[in-house]
């Protein structure tokens, strides 16, 4: 198993962590040779969220992002790999294909059990200890903390849902992991960007959102699942190696970033009470 390395961390003093899961790319060489191909083993990464949310730096914010690809492992699942969405087509720990099903591996190649342990332990392990320790240092000094999960997604997947998903996606574990007043700010928030969005609807938010958030212990934690076409000029259905991911345009972003900003501001505004 290749040496790990260690989430990339920006550490700041307001009482918000932004996560960043599944922004890595980097896969270990041992891995890499037994995929089919390095483009199908990154189709899937939340591409440029780092660039859209680096805003979130001005707000002396703590920024924890994934270093290694999620086909390497998945930061945001259930480390026993329990499925979070029981009935639905999902991927697992250490996926096996892409979200539209294309085989990863080589036949043969897949990660065996104790693969998959080495990988949680090299991998996955330290991510969510760095986390943890986040949280721990921030909670320490403020009552109420805002952990904001970043993800995104391509808009159309028929195999995850039917249709076009809608451009902001909020979850919150169905009203679990946050205050109920945090919650209405945020959906007011995406509402009144007159895109589509949805509260707590396909996605309710990964194992993060659903293991940190603790609102009862002043730790609240939501998800953001952004719909790509949001931020990047995406191809709709499937896509290709020639024209995917596409090239992250700052103007076109604009829209989405500002709502956005509006979001974390809001989320600040709730932790600092």
């Amino acid at each position: 198993m290749s040496e790990a390395a260690d989430p990339v961390i920006r550490r700041g003093q307001a009482p918000l962590i932004l996560s960043l899961p599944h922004v890595g790319t980097a896969i270990p060489d041992d891995i890499e040779t037994r995929l089919v191909s390095p483009w199908l083993a990154r189709k899937d990464a939340d591409w440029w969220i780092d660039k859209l949310y680096d805003f979130a730096a001005e707000l002396d914010a703590t920024i924890v992002c994934a270093h290694w690809s999620r086909t390497v492992i998945d930061l945001n699942r259930d480390p026993t790999g329990a499925s979070l969405y029981p009935g639905q087509a999902t991927t697992g720990l250490c996926p096996v294909e892409t979200f539209d099903a294309e085989p990863l591996y080589r036949p043969g190649a897949e990660p065996d059990t104790d693969e998959i342990e080495a990988r949680t332990v090299a991998f996955y392990r330290p991510y969510h200890k760095a986390l943890e320790e986040e949280i721990s240092r921030l909670h320490n000094a403020n009552e109420r903390v805002v952990i904001y999960d970043c993800h995104s997604i391509r808009s159309a997947i028929s195999r995850l849902f039917s249709g076009k998903l809608p451009v902001f996606n909020l979850g919150t574990n169905s009203g679990a992991s946050a205050d109920p007043a945090l919650v209405h700010q945020v959906a007011d928030i995406i509402a009144s960007s007159g895109r589509s969005h949805v509260v707590n609807g396909r996605f309710k938010g990964g194992y993060i959102t659903r293991h940190y958030g603790q609102p009862e212990k002043g730790i609240h934690a939501l998800q953001m699942e952004l719909a790509c076409r949001g931020y990047l000029r995406e191809p709709l259905g499937s896509v290709t190696e020639a024209d995917w991911p596409t090239a992250y345009d700052p103007d076109f972003a604009a829209p989405t970033r500002k709502t956005l900003q509006a979001v974390l501001n809001a989320c600040l505004a709730f932790a600092r009470g």
